[in-house]
């Protein structure tokens, strides 16, 4: 039986940079990832309110899905994992976005078994619907919540949003490499005990 493992999209697979071009150009802004401290955006843009902030961000949601890129290393990694672990993406994105990511995906040819986009970031009933052995997550209360209601381990993908202390069962890794020896280490040591 292969492991199964819950992939969140944006800021994990996608590059968390993904969004700040966009915002620069609209909001004629010059943010880094270093400057957004909180997962709500609008904290790094005071002038904004998060009513014109959002509203926005609905209009431009399609093009800034289709031109995210993809972290570094976060494609090689699951393509090297799609024979050996099942891969259940499940992102806060709504079925509003469901074609652009699928076509992502396929642009960028990176495996899924599966896609699930709940509109919301309350994911933790979706991973637990699929039985998730594994969560991997950039959002700080998200990875938090999982780890401790399913009782999982949940990588945590280290940004600037990110960084309140975590319980021991949240891994913090700083890229796709660390989540990968990561998962070598653990998967691959219970694999071979199941074996016995």
């Amino acid at each position: 039986m292969k492991y199964r493992f819950g992939i969140d999209i944006d800021g994990t697979v996608t590059s968390p940079t993904s969004l700040i071009p966009h915002i620069n150009e609209q909001f004629n802004s010059q943010l880094t990832l270093d400057d957004i401290k909180e997962y709500d955006l609008t904290a790094a843009l005071p002038h904004l309110t998060q009513g014109e902030f959002y509203s926005w961000f609905r209009d431009s949601e399609p093009r800034i899905y289709a031109a995210s890129p993809v972290s570094e290393h976060a494609k090689q990694i699951l393509n090297n994992w799609k024979d050996q672990y099942e891969l259940y993406y499940i992102s806060a994105r709504g079925d509003n976005v469901r074609d652009i990511t699928l076509n992502w995906f396929e642009e960028h040819a990176i495996a899924y078994d599966h896609i699930e986009l709940i509109g919301s970031h309350k994911k933790i009933e979706t991973a637990k619907r699929h039985n998730v052995d594994l969560f991997f997550e950039d959002k700080h209360d998200n990875a938090v919540e999982i780890a401790e209601e399913l009782d999982i381990p949940v990588i945590l993908f280290d940004t600037p949003y990110n960084r309140e202390a975590v319980p021991s069962n949240v891994v913090r890794v700083y890229d796709w490499l660390e989540a990968e020896q990561w998962v070598k280490s653990e998967f691959s040591l219970q694999e071979t005990l199941n074996r016995k």
